[in-house]
């Protein structure tokens, strides 16, 4: 079922997620499979649990074609429970993103440039990846809902922040990529 993604300023982004204590549950996997549905419905990279209401540390990610991110290289489809996140150096990078729950924005933002994750899939069995590149920003940035946080706190020059029809139009200095 395609469910409603909730919009930047609804007080339920901004909590902080509960751990998933259960795996393998019928109720976690139809959970995640309206995510997955809702993902794709709407051409997202990921999603977060709490972006649907839900306040769980659940997140799931994949792209291979995406138009909303035509330059993005594949990333594996994921359902990455009660993630955590180490980050693998000091550098960062920053690029354009946008957010289902900050629709028709998009803003220059800095992410580690490498990390590690850990967590578990659907059924509890452990993940442990090292990425770079725009998978790592997809984690980051996923991650970042269960904590509350959207993308848009985290831009450094807010000239770098704005509706996509005005930064990548014609003429328009919004764009450095």
């Amino acid at each position: 079922m395609i469910r409603a993604v909730l919009r930047m300023g609804d007080p339920r982004l901004a909590r902080k997620a509960a751990p998933v204590e259960k795996f393998a549950t019928p109720a976690l996997h139809a959970l995640i499979a309206d995510m997955e549905e809702t993902m794709r419905h709407l051409d997202g990279a990921g999603l977060a649990a709490p972006q649907i209401g839900v306040s769980l540390r659940l997140v799931i990610f994949g792209v291979d074609r995406n138009p909303r991110y035509p330059e993005a290289e594949p990333v594996p489809r994921t359902v990455l429970i009660n993630p955590v996140l180490f980050p693998l150096s000091s550098a960062t990078e920053e690029a354009w993103e946008g957010c289902l729950s900050v629709p028709g924005l998009r803003g220059w933002v800095p992410r580690w440039s490498r990390l590690r994750y850990t967590g578990f899939d659907a059924c509890g069995r452990p993940i442990d990846r090292s990425v770079a590149g725009f998978h790592a920003r997809v984690v980051q940035h996923e991650c970042d809902h269960l904590d509350g946080i959207l993308y848009p706190m985290r831009i450094r020059d807010m000239s770098r922040f704005g509706f996509v029809e005005e930064l990548f139009s014609e003429g328009s200095t919004g764009a450095v990529e």
